[in-house]
């Protein structure tokens, strides 16, 4: 019997369906849980995030300090700069094919942003690697994202 295969195209496209369900604002500890607001920090976050999911570096780079601190969440450690936030995606992108998706966005008292995403990864052939839901936590300084890192999600935060 043939196991039928993960198509990633389809995960992505109930992703982005699902993330446009309406949920309702709520305040948990230190956190606004604000998932439809539109301030300017999160227009930033969902521009950036629509540049990395097209593949799209320059628009992306261009809404970063030009000491961003990026993740090498694929890789392990971090890179500074725009250049070498180009190098690791352009690597990454010859490697696997990622897709992530805000489901929220949570503004923090100390002006930080905790992104909930949900992150579909597929190798080059469209097999599965990963689907799962991760924290992403920003400091954007004058408009501009100063650095990201990957970190844990609020326990009951994950589907807000």
């Amino acid at each position: 019997m043939e196991v039928p295969r993960y198509n990633c195209k389809l995960a992505v496209e109930a992703t982005i369906i699902a993330r446009r369900s309406h949920t309702p604002q709520t305040t948990i500890a230190h956190r606004t849980f604000m998932p439809d607001n539109s301030s300017p920090k999160i227009e930033l976050l969902r521009a950036a995030y629509a540049a990395f999911n097209a593949r799209d570096i320059d628009t992306a780079l261009a809404i970063m300090t030009p000491d961003v601190a990026w993740p090498k969440a694929f890789k392990g450690g971090f890179v500074h700069g725009p250049q070498e936030v180009r190098a690791y995606w352009t690597e990454q992108w010859d490697e696997i094919n990622p897709h992530v998706e805000p489901t929220s966005f949570h503004l923090e008292d100390d002006g930080r942003v905790l992104v909930n995403v949900h992150q579909v990864v597929c190798d080059l052939a469209g097999n599965l690697l990963a689907d799962e839901y991760v924290g992403h936590r920003f400091t954007i300084e004058h408009g501009l994202i100063r650095s990201m890192e990957v970190c844990p999600l609020p326990s009951s935060g994950q589907n807000t």
